[in-house]
């Protein structure tokens, strides 16, 4: 066995005479054991949380959209469409008009947009696991579902038939108007579905068949103003990005789910980065108590580093006792706590120990990233720190 080793783990494990060391070397061993835990548990809450939000908006955006590069409309001829149903790696594609309207109800108003949808955006988007109560739209043109915060505001009903829903938009064309109601397009319609995403979204959207969205917005046939793709399973997303910019021989942006979300995706992911600079400042405090400890022992065993020194053992070989020393006491209690951790959190994903409402438990989530970056993070800096502790034994060789 490596010297410097055998002696480090004595050090470690046998029990000091000096009573004020043991406790000192127990506090550190409990702060790197706590620091490690802390920073994995709250890795992981956040990982949880993370996907908890994201949740939301991925049952209601598609794996790829395609937008106008200029303009508000694309137009797509069947020749199109029959590309766009050969790329490999496209599972459903789905025809998309979307423009704001005025909804006004019992008096009540809103600003929303309609979102036209043809017959396979169930088949692009998880919609219906978000479907409160109702039908979704039948072959009717004149139905519409509304968002959770759309009929909270307008207080609507679904299915009422007495009260419809009436919806306005400015009608395109130019000149100078004469007559205000000549300005709109208005349709009276019957909601008969109520859908509940987040809070911005539900107040945001209303859905329609799509040729109704064309007849209100007076636009043609093959006019729309997205497509929403969903992926099939392994699919390389880059190579469906080039087929499609070669199937539509136009200008188009192409954005994946991160992208249509991006200020979401920006502020999870440095709230992420906040917390987890946080938690290594308390790591790096707890690691002081290593440095401390250490120097303690170097102090107290002066006597046997001299012995050892005229045994033959060089400064170096001196030194890597301690520097040994502070890495098995930072790694041992940062595998311990990291175990410890990820016992705890995969006790709240089987039995919901921690619950925010009475029937939503506080969502984690355990990953590998998450366990490497607490071995990562816990391992450099007790390194760190056992290095800066162990450079003091060439002191006590001339102390």
């Amino acid at each position: 066995m490596n010297f410097s080793l055998y002696i480090a783990r004595r050090y470690l494990f046998s029990k000091s005479s000096n009573n004020a060391i043991n406790i000192i070397t127990i506090i550190a061993a409990i702060g790197v054991f706590a620091g490690a835990f802390s920073l994995f548990i709250v890795l992981s809450g956040f990982s949880g949380l993370k996907d908890f939000s994201l949740s939301f908006s991925n049952e209601f955006d598609p794996d790829l959209k395609v937008f106008p590069e200029t303009g508000k409309t694309l137009n797509i001829t069947a020749e199109e469409r029959a590309k766009l149903e050969q790329i490999e790696g496209i599972a459903a594609f789905s025809e998309i008009v979307e423009e704001r309207v005025f909804l006004e109800y019992k008096n009540k108003t809103h600003t929303a947009f309609i979102k036209g949808v043809d017959p396979n955006y169930r088949r692009v988007n998880n919609i219906d696991s978000s479907l409160v109560f109702g039908t979704w739209l039948a072959q009717s043109e004149f139905q519409v579902v509304a968002g959770n915060g759309i009929a909270r505001l307008l207080s609507l009903n679904t299915f009422d038939y007495q009260d419809l829903l009436s919806i306005m938009v400015p009608r395109p064309g130019k000149g100078q108007v004469t007559n205000p109601t000549d300005a709109f397009n208005r349709e009276n319609v019957i909601v008969t579905d109520i859908y509940s995403v987040n809070e911005d979204l539900d107040s945001k959207y209303i859905f329609s068949n799509i040729a109704f969205a064309r007849s209100l917005l007076e636009i043609d046939e093959n006019q729309i103003s997205a497509i929403e793709i969903k992926l099939s399973p392994n699919s390389n997303p880059e190579a469906v990005r080039a087929a499609l910019a070669t199937a539509l021989d136009q200008n188009i942006t192409i954005r994946n789910r991160a992208q249509l979300n991006e200020t979401l995706y920006k502020m999870l992911n440095t709230e992420n980065l906040a917390v987890y600079l946080i938690f290594t400042l308390v790591v790096i405090i707890a690691l002081f108590n290593v440095i401390g400890s250490i120097i303690m022992v170097i102090l107290d065993k002066r006597e046997n580093i001299k012995t050892l020194h005229s045994l033959g053992a060089s400064p170096n070989a001196i030194k890597n006792i301690f520097f040994l020393q502070g890495a098995l006491m930072t790694v041992v209690g940062g595998i311990i706590g990291l175990l410890a951790a990820v016992l705890v959190v995969y006790l709240q994903l089987q039995y919901d120990l921690v619950m925010i409402t009475p029937s939503l438990p506080y969502p984690v989530k355990i990953t590998f990233i998450n366990i490497l970056l607490v071995l990562l993070t816990i391992g450099s800096l007790g390194l760190l720190a056992s290095y800066i502790a162990a450079s003091q034994s060439k002191k006590a060789l001339t102390a």
